[in-house]
Formats: C-alpha cells, structure tokens, sequence
C-alpha cells in the first residue's frame, strides 16, 4: 500500500465521518461546520487523485460560498441553535431512514457501476483534461449560467437579512 492510498483512506475516512455526524448532529451550526469538514475530506481525495482544478472548485464554491451563506444566514436569521427536541423522532422512523438510504444506494451503484465500466479493475481509463480546456468551456460556455448562480446566492442574502430585521 502505497502512501497515496493512506492520504485517500484518511481523506476518504475524515469526509465519511464528517458527514455522518453531519447528518446525526442535533444542532444546526454543529451539522454545517461537520458539512465543511466533509467537503474538505472530499477536496482532500480528489486532490490525492490528480483532480487539483475539482478539489479547488469544490472548496471555493461549497465551503467558500455556499456554507458560508448557511451560516450567515442562521447567524442573521438568529435561529435557534440549540437541539431541536420539538421534531425529534424515535428509533423506528430513523431505522426505516436508514433502511431507505441504503435502498436509494444501492440503486444508485446499480445503474452507476455498469455505467463505468464494471468494479475497480475492469474501469474503464478515462482521458486526462486540459485545464485550460475546462477554463474556457467555464469562461465562454458556462459564464451565464455561474453569474445567474452567484446572483441568486446574493438574492438569497439579502433575503435573509431583510427576513431578520426587526419592524419598527
């Protein structure tokens, strides 16, 4: 084992932690700062394998923008931060969450894992981009659509300061 494959099992291991207690935290601001951390864990793998232009586009779009927009947007909203008690569940209904997301992921490697080319070893080799390709495809193609992005993601913070003022 070579010490790529150590850095892709920690990296591997650190976002799939992170994102379980993600989704277990019982408080807001906690579940979004474990969401980064598993973004980072993500970034952290696609780095170790050769995707340096995706890891940096993931920091910068999910952890540098949209997280952030999370949390400014509970802080400005002054949501309660606390555990939410008042829709807690029992254990059934989490058993059956459960039970259902391993449903949906096993579907999912049904009609991704043919799609691919078959299990590790009979993957199909995929060609190496130019990063000045995906630059220009960004720049020319895509510039419209990132722009209306950006404005929605601005709409949504004014939004949300306009929600949190008091009337006076």
């Amino acid at each position: 084992m070579t010490s790529l494959d150590l850095a892709f099992l920690a990296t591997g291991g650190l976002a799939l932690v992170a994102g379980l207690l993600a989704i277990t935290s019982t408080r807001v601001v906690h579940a979004a700062l474990w969401l980064v951390a598993a973004l980072l864990g993500v970034s952290g793998s696609l780095l170790v394998l050769g995707a340096e232009l995706v890891s940096l586009v993931l920091v910068l779009v999910y952890v540098g923008a949209i997280v952030v927009l999370v949390l400014f947007a509970l802080m400005v909203t002054r949501a309660p931060i606390g555990p939410d008690t008042a829709h807690a569940i029992g254990w059934p209904r989490r058993l059956l969450a459960g039970l259902a997301g391993a449903c949906v992921a096993a579907l999912l490697a049904s009609v991704l894992v043919p799609l691919a080319g078959g299990w590790p070893g009979r993957l199909v080799q995929v060609r190496a981009t130019d990063s000045t390709a995906v630059a220009h495809d960004l720049f020319a193609t895509w510039v419209w659509p990132l722009e209306g992005v950006s404005v929605l993601l601005l709409v949504a913070l004014v939004a949300a300061l306009a929600v949190s003022r008091e009337r006076s």
